[in-house]
């Protein structure tokens, strides 16, 4: 008996290095399910919902840094794959999805499940997408898929019809119009800039006093050299939420985050900086950036992105770590300048007293919990190598502000699709990249009762499978979608709508019990910390469902009159926390001028 389409599909994948596939069976990819029964690998990880498995590989390709693939059924299985596609699309993240289809006889028939998944797919895999329809197309198609993901940093999509599947592979003949392909693997150029745009930066560099520094996930393999530009200039680092995880926190002219879920040691730098580094960033929000007119330099592998958040005076195309190092050559130590020191005082003094203002707002009186105390007791308690994972919502303000990364630690979120729902599935895919670590899943409520729960389910069944069993979902529970009722109110101007926002309780402690993972419930601020430690000295994974008060404010580091005049008329028009918030909002901003100066 002749190898299958689907058992050579599997194969290659094998030959590409793919350990995981994140799936949910389906009768339109019964052909690769059944010959995966048989072979020696990729691992089929089952999800509760195609959506998580997509979710599960984009988590599995962040905190890997390999190919995330996902596999659905046709029709219904294939559109769900879709929102966690396009967080890879948005986060530039590679995934490969392999999607079922009708059998070819019946393809324009408009059969049973049949939906014309090319077209479908043609925008959120627009890198790559295609439908198979021969066995001979094999194994160019997944070849092609898999290089232009990872060189791209994209989803890319492969479409088999079911019947194919099952049909006797013939590889592709020294033929016309047929296309062949070589062995898997991809080598990666050293990209960099020209000699004379070094120069140039550096000209730019040189002449500034104040010079502030962003940078994203696109400089995860440079901190070495971040750090050393930050020291030779006296500069500051901000860092955009994606690339929360590149640099210390403990390192004294990190400001932090950037806009609404940022600092204000980042504001008020970027506002009086005279000179702009971003690195490996595609913040997309403007405002947030310094006033327009500031000497900026941009460094960004894609050559896509280059120039177009900030207008910049020199923009170089090239690798982060590398284009670093040659402009390092050309700047000039700016140590022991009067200006330049002086620019960083300001910056390590504002840092500092950011973290005394964080660490008293977290101890603001809340009903019963204050959200932000639930970060602040976890910060410290991190352990080294943990993997941090954080829901669209509230939580992702606090894990934005609160939590202090140290080297060797890793985080994410969805950063530009900012989908809810990701936070429990991410936890899992980095759970498979990294089997030895411990995993902590930040969620909200919202996000929790959406698909959360059910994917506890999948951290059950595979929990014995990880060296490390440790995986903790925190739920922040305020039975509100306090997100959206915190954008209604400063956005809209519009009064917390009951009906719309307030969320059916669940015990979500009870929930994880009864399906036997570890369940605790904290609904009393001083409970917070020891919690934590009961639930990292676990021996599996737990569910801490911790009740924390809604009307704690996210607030920015600065608040624009129009956002603050919307509140106002919110809480005016009859907002049913309107009390609350007011009290607690008051209390918690003033600890930024109220907390010890140092």
């Amino acid at each position: 008996m002749g190898q299958t389409v689907a058992n050579h599909l599997l194969q290659r994948l094998r030959g590409w290095g793919v350990e995981n596939i994140f799936g949910y069976p389906g009768d339109g990819i019964n052909g690769i399910v059944a010959e995966l029964g048989e072979a020696e690998g990729p691992h089929f990880v089952q999800s509760r919902h195609e959506e998580m498995s997509a979710f599960e590989a984009v988590g599995y390709a962040k905190f890997s840094g390999n190919l995330g693939v996902c596999m659905a059924t046709s029709g219904p299985g294939g559109v769900h794959l879709l929102n966690g596609l396009y967080d890879a699309k948005l986060d530039h993240v590679p995934v490969l999805a392999i999607v079922g289809q009708t059998h070819r006889t019946g393809m324009g028939g408009s059969i049973q499940q049949e939906i014309d998944m090319h077209t479908l797919y043609k925008d959120v895999a627009d890198a790559y997408v295609q439908t198979a329809m021969v066995p001979e197309q094999f194994p160019n198609l997944i070849d092609r898929a898999i290089r232009t993901a990872l060189s791209e940093r994209r989803p890319t999509a492969v479409i088999i019809p079911a019947d194919l599947q099952e049909t006797d592979y013939s590889p592709p003949q020294h033929e016309f119009k047929h296309v062949p392909s070589s062995k898997p693997g991809l080598s990666r150029p050293l990209v960099v800039p020209p000699k004379d745009e070094v120069r140039r930066a550096a000209d730019v560099v040189n002449a500034g006093e104040k010079v502030a520094i962003l940078i994203g996930q696109g400089a995860r393999g440079a901190a070495d050299e971040v750090v050393e530009l930050a020291e030779e200039t006296r500069g500051g680092v901000a860092k955009a939420l994606l690339g929360k995880d590149v640099l210390d926190d403990e390192l004294p002219f990190v400001t932090g985050g950037i806009g609404l879920l940022g600092t204000r040691p980042t504001w008020e730098m970027l506002r009086d900086c005279d000179t702009f580094l971003m690195i490996g960033s595609n913040v997309p929000y403007a405002q947030h950036l310094p006033p327009f007119g500031k000497r900026a330099v941009q460094i960004d592998i894609d050559p896509n992105m280059i120039g177009m958040r900030y207008p910049t005076e020199v923009n170089l195309v090239g690798d982060a770590a590398e284009t670093l190092r040659r402009l390092l050559r050309e700047v000039r130590s700016r140590k022991g300048e009067k200006g330049p020191e002086r620019w960083r005082e300001g910056i390590e003094k504002s840092v500092r007293e950011w973290w005394d203002s964080m660490d008293q707002q977290a101890h603001v009186p809340a009903d019963p919990v204050n959200p932000m105390r639930i970060c602040n007791e976890l910060s410290p308690r991190l352990p080294d190598n943990v993997v941090v994972t954080s829901d669209s919502g509230s939580a992702a303000n606090w894990y934005a502000r609160h939590l202090r990364f140290k080297t060797g630690m890793r985080g994410s979120l969805s950063g530009t699709l900012a989908t809810m729902g990701c936070g429990v599935p991410y936890a899992i895919g980095a759970k498979f990249a990294h089997p030895d670590r411990p995993a902590i899943a930040l969620v909200g409520d919202g996000a929790m009762q959406m698909n959360g729960m059910a994917e506890l389910i999948t951290v059950r069944r595979y929990a014995g499978e990880w060296s490390d069993p440790r995986l903790i979902v925190c739920v922040l529970h305020n039975d509100d979608l306090n997100q959206v009722t915190w954008e209604l109110r400063a956005m809209g101007g519009s009064p917390k709508p009951p009906f719309s926002q307030d969320l059916p309780p669940v015990s979500y402690a009870g929930f994880a019990q009864s399906i036997g993972l570890g369940g605790e419930t904290v609904d009393d601020a001083d409970a917070v910390g020891p919690a934590w430690d009961r639930a990292l000295a676990a021996d599996g994974p737990v569910v801490l469902d911790i009740h924390c008060d809604p009307d704690i404010p996210p607030i920015p580091p600065y608040v624009e009159t129009d956002q603050l005049t919307d509140t106002s008329k919110a809480l005016a028009s009859g907002d049913p926390d309107r009390f609350g918030v007011m009290v607690k909002g008051l209390r918690t901003k003033l600890q930024e001028f109220t907390s010890p100066r140092r």
